[in-house]
């Protein structure tokens, strides 16, 4: 081999133009740190954003309630408006019931009766529909969370402690008490005193 000719050259790929060193890229990738101005206006820039979500989160809020309450109130007027529908076909019939006899129609007792009944019958499937019952009081254990006590009366026949006399029927929606009913409710009758045989065996002894 000729002294002009020349031998290969290893060639470093790593200190190419397309493969900076290490030391060239952390110099690129390094920028000037922000001034105190731009990290104020920066701050204010995120302040301004935050409080405008914040705002804008409590108004879809506010409108949220809005709409719930007016939801609610119109369920309850539409609950009030259905019950109320069904019972006037109960005032329907009562007033008819008046009616025949403002025309001076002659009616006996057992027609009257039946008329009241019919109505009543009426009324009772109005409530079974809402889901309301008759509380059981007559002859049953007072129970104060049913019952509502007003007097006590002895009696020698019922229980003590048990409904003697109803008053007024209660009633319960579902699970829940409704109006209570309102009882007498039975005590112990009183012993009866001895017969007093004193004198009596006083008077044999005499005659």
């Amino acid at each position: 081999m000729s002294e002009n000719e020349q031998k290969p050259v290893d060639i470093d790929l790593s200190q190419t133009s397309d493969n900076p060193s290490p030391e060239t890229s952390s110099a690129d990738a390094t920028l000037p740190a922000p001034t105190p101005e731009e990290r104020i206006a920066l701050l204010e820039a995120e302040k301004a954003e935050t409080k405008d979500r914040m705002l804008r989160i409590a108004a879809d809020f506010e409108n949220w309630k809005k709409r719930a309450r007016k939801d609610q109130t119109d369920g309850e007027a539409r609950a009030k408006e259905a019950v109320l529908r069904d019972f006037l076909e109960v005032v329907d019939n009562l007033e008819r019931a008046t009616a025949s006899f403002a025309d001076g129609k002659e009616s006996d007792a057992k027609s009257v009766r039946d008329g009241v009944e019919l109505v009543l019958r009426q009324f009772r499937s109005k409530l079974d529909r809402y889901q309301v019952k008759v509380v059981e009081a007559l002859g049953q254990p007072f129970d104060p969370r049913l019952h509502e006590a007003i007097s006590q009366a002895p009696s020698a026949d019922a229980k003590p402690g048990s409904v003697l006399h109803e008053l007024q029927k209660g009633y319960t929606i579902g699970e829940r008490l409704l109006r209570p009913a309102m009882v007498v409710v039975a005590t112990a009758a009183p012993a009866a005193k001895p017969a007093d045989t004193n004198g009596t065996n006083d008077d044999k002894g005499e005659n």
